[in-house]
């Protein structure tokens, strides 16, 4: 079924205001729960409950680590399953908000949940169990927005359009951050980053200023969606709650046998396949990276966070325009040579030396490079996702976008589990923090070779 959204609703700056908003409202879960908060509080939780087991501090961070990579391996692996189904099945009757509506309290349940996750009782399994629950919900509601993208405006201004957009999301992360390290979560001292104590008289000592980013990255959402749903509408034509499954199915099992009648969007899919699943490695694991190796604090990886996702929002946003100048095959290119010559940069960074060279006792150079490279992801990555799913719109079938949508999905999930597994298994066997995310490089690598098949603009009979 054709996008009717394009025929009948037309090119309005409000649908793309709203549009915007669902990266407005969605990027908490990524900057405070995966990334600077949630995930380094889980790791320090985890840690802190394996040494009192009798384990080393060294092994309980590796550990920990490994936890919240097979954690993550689970949670990729049903995405990757269900995605492709669900997108093909929205296409064949047009409608996509009431799977936004059914994401987007899985996303409110599973952020709020993890305030359910004191030290006293902490239980990793159900603080997982939790977070995957919001993550899932996050990813699918993405699958859903990112389907409205072809409709918004002309194919020349995609690229910009997309960038805009994931800039604005990076801004909202900032603001987000701020606000959870300016008014929340406390310091050794019991002050937060403006000098208060955390609001709502939270208790540092229970943890309860940093659990608290759970229950506020479910409120944000729930506030900053309103202008997506009250400025994006399905087709008024559409059918009504028509799922017909075994339908969607059918043309999902169709679209696959004739992917290899596409090459390039084949090569696209197997491409971003993996360093879609690097940059996520990145991260999911740079702040627990920077708590278990370089000994920084929550409130430390915020600040961190606040750096790195101010340089994403001010080069997506420029990486639009360079998106519509070249297209965004070479953008893509440019962002993981980038991104993978900063992977190697953080595995040579330790306490005591880098890039293999020994450094002076107390030296700020691996804390001042690890900022370089903070910024560096956060402009690299929002650049290269903005410009992938820009690629995605040129080549997939207009007339199926959510299921190609999805099969993006697919492709982003079906190895997901490959760089958190990697990493999870190399800081087991290595037992070292800092060697476990060596197969980032690695990842960002294939990559860039299958890149070679992709063309710029897809199949001219596409």
């Amino acid at each position: 079924m054709a996008d009717a959204t394009v025929d009948t609703i037309p090119y309005k700056k409000r649908r793309i205001f709203g549009w915007y908003f669902f990266d407005w409202a969605s990027q908490p879960y990524n900057t405070l729960m995966l990334t600077f908060i949630f995930g380094p509080y889980f790791a320090q939780t985890a840690a802190a409950s394996l040494m009192a087991q009798g384990m080393d501090a060294g092994a309980a961070n590796a550990q920990a680590q490994a936890m919240w990579g097979y954690g993550l391996t689970a949670t990729g692996i049903l995405i990757a399953v269900l995605a492709p189904i669900l997108g093909s099945v929205a296409d064949s009757t047009g409608r996509r908000m009431p799977w936004i509506w059914l994401f987007s309290v899985m996303y409110v349940v599973g952020a709020f949940g993890t305030w359910w996750t004191a030290p006293e009782s902490f239980d990793p399994t159900v603080a997982l169990i939790l977070f995957g629950i919001g993550l899932i919900g996050m990813e699918f509601a993405t699958i859903f927005t990112n389907s409205y993208l072809p409709s918004l405006g002309p194919k020349e201004e995609i690229g910009r359009i997309s960038g805009s957009g994931f800039a604005f999301g990076y801004l909202g992360g900032v603001v987000a951050l701020i606000a959870m390290l300016g008014f929340f979560q406390a310091a050794s001292d019991g002050r937060t980053m403006a000098g208060l104590t955390p609001l709502f008289g939270l208790d540092p000592a229970t943890k309860a200023d940093t659990r608290i980013v759970g229950p506020f990255t479910a409120i944000w959402y729930a506030v900053f969606m309103i202008p997506f749903f009250l400025y994006i509408k399905d087709a008024p034509s559409t059918p009504r709650l028509k799922y017909r499954f075994g339908k969607g199915i059918g043309e999902l099992i169709t679209t696959l046998k004739n992917l290899p009648g596409n090459p390039s969007l084949l090569a696209y899919l197997g491409s971003s396949m993996f360093y879609r699943d690097a940059l996520n490695g990145m991260y999911t694991f740079g702040g627990i990276y920077a708590s278990g190796v370089l000994g920084w604090s929550i409130i430390e990886i915020g600040i961190f966070g606040i750096i790195a996702a101010t340089s994403g929002a001010f080069f997506c946003w420029v990486g639009g325009f360079v998106d519509r100048a070249l297209g965004p095959k070479p953008v893509i290119v440019a962002c993981c040579v980038m991104l993978m010559a900063t992977a190697a940069l953080i595995v040579s960074l330790s306490p005591t030396s880098v890039m293999g060279i020994p450094i002076a006792e107390g030296s700020a150079l691996p804390d001042q490079l690890f900022y370089l490279a903070g910024i560096i992801i956060g402009a690299g990555g929002g650049i290269l996702q903005a410009a992938s799913r820009n690629m995605l719109t040129r080549q997939g079938n207009p007339d199926r976008m959510t299921e190609a949508f999805g099969l993006y999905a697919l492709s982003g999930k079906a190895t997901s589990f490959l760089a958190p597994a990697l990493i999870a298994l190399t800081s087991d066997i290595t037992g070292n923090q800092r060697l476990g995310v060596t197969p980032l490089i690695l990842l960002f690598g294939i990559g860039l070779v299958m890149l070679l098949w992709v063309k710029p603009d897809g199949e001219d009979n596409k």
